[in-house]
């Protein structure tokens, strides 16, 4: 496996609203995102968006018939001033001992929980995942995640083109290399003036970077 995009779950295209995200995925990959679902304990929905056979871009907003949590909108999403790339999920089926892994090392990802969605036929995705509110390095670190024998939301969303590399910026990109290495994730960061990831993707109409 390309150790550019090695277990790279998902990828979340963060957006003040469901429709300006979803919109703005499919003007940049030529291919629309499919709604996923409702989170009521994160306050956001989302739409899906396949970039192989076990990864996938959501698009995810506000929910706005879903009261905000206490510890506030997942990812702060009201607060974007438009659509973009806010953060990552490692899959990890080990999941509570590469948590404990990384806290050795000195990156603290939160207690492992059970997550859920709710989808628009109403059955439920149950999950395993580190605290998503902990975005070390403004996103860029990733949180961790575990399917165990739920289906991957990847096999029923529509295509978009896989994903062949994940990068980031940040401005101190020595100290995120470190914390990803503590993560076993081997993937370029160069200095920039503000966290950002950058996914490349392969569509109908070539290579395309998602920021």
């Amino acid at each position: 496996m390309d150790r550019r995009t090695e277990g790279v779950d998902h990828l979340i295209f963060g957006a003040p609203d469901l429709e300006s995200g979803v919109e703005a995925v499919e003007r940049r990959l030529g291919a629309r995102p499919a709604g996923g679902g409702r989170h009521p304990q994160y306050g956001t929905r989302n739409a899906l968006l396949a970039l192989g056979a076990e990864t996938y871009l959501e698009v995810m907003a506000p929910d706005p018939e879903l009261a905000a949590p206490d510890r506030g909108r997942l990812f702060r999403l009201e607060e974007l001033d438009g659509p973009r790339l806010v953060a990552w999920a490692l899959r990890r089926e080990d999941i509570g001992a590469a948590a404990a892994r990384a806290r050795d090392r000195g990156v603290e990802l939160g207690p492992v929980r059970e997550g859920s969605r709710q989808q628009p036929d109403g059955t439920s995705l149950t999950w395993r995942l580190t605290d998503p509110y902990a975005t070390p390095a403004g996103g860029v670190v990733p949180f961790l995640i575990a399917w165990g024998k739920t289906p991957h939301p990847a096999r029923d969303a529509p295509e978009g083109g896989p994903l062949t590399e994940l990068r980031a910026e940040h401005p101190d990109p020595e100290s995120v290399r470190a914390e990803l290495d503590a993560l076993d994730v081997g993937m370029r960061v160069e200095e920039g003036d503000r966290p950002r990831l950058v996914a490349t993707i392969r569509t109908g109409r070539g290579l395309v970077d998602l920021r």
